[in-house]
């Protein structure tokens, strides 16, 4: 697909295919929709991007997407704080918060182990999670990785560094597809597999 338009298109075109899920033919469409709109519309489409590169941070306390220094979630003071529930990303954290199945709080782990793709232990905020269980009054654990091999191997790390903290772990009950992502199961199946968590065995 590279190189069939000259300049600016073709830089924009480009940029959109270097994005996640945009494969060249969206990245095309996505480009001449651009070229044909108003030029308020690509204006806007610029300030939005421009804004939440501002003003979007991360939670210094579960590393959730955030406006300020800490999340809605962490600010919460009904919130369960002796249970975690630790994720791969935000977006998993706004997946598991529509089932309202949960009422303890998040850590956000920044994606999963991933050798093939170069992340290891050390690029995820596994350590930020060791020293927040080191001073809290955290009970269980709930190991929410997707289920697929990456979020399987981070789990399963995750659990054999907690298990002299004396902590409960749990992993989410099967019912979730093999393979699959947490972000797309339906409220009824990830609530379910709330429900049904195991204790991961010590």
């Amino acid at each position: 697909m590279s190189g069939m338009y000259e300049g600016a298109i073709q830089d924009l075109i480009d940029a959109l295919g270097r994005l996640p899920g945009i494969g060249p033919k969206s990245a095309q469409r996505i480009a001449f929709h651009i070229l044909q709109s108003d030029s308020e519309v690509a204006a806007s489409l610029v300030d939005a991007i421009r804004t939440v590169k501002e003003r979007v941070k991360f939670c210094t306390e579960c590393g959730n997407v955030s406006e300020e220094a800490q999340c809605r979630i962490c600010r919460d003071p009904r919130r369960d704080s002796t249970s975690i529930c630790v994720v791969e990303e935000s977006k998993d954290v706004i997946a598991i918060e529509r089932t309202r199945e949960f009422r303890g709080k998040y850590h956000v782990l920044g994606g999963a182990i991933s050798p093939i793709d170069g992340i290891g232990p050390d690029q995820l905020r596994i350590r930020e999670l060791m020293a927040r269980l080191a001073d809290s009054a955290v009970v269980e654990v709930i190991l929410a990785t997707d289920p697929n091999l990456e979020g399987e191997a981070t789990a399963t790390y995750v659990a054999r560094l907690l298990k002299p903290l004396g902590l409960k772990i749990s992993r989410l009950a099967s019912g979730l597809p093999v393979g699959g992502d947490l972000e797309y199961a339906d409220e009824v199946t990830l609530g379910r597999a709330f429900e049904g968590r195991r204790t991961v065995d010590q």
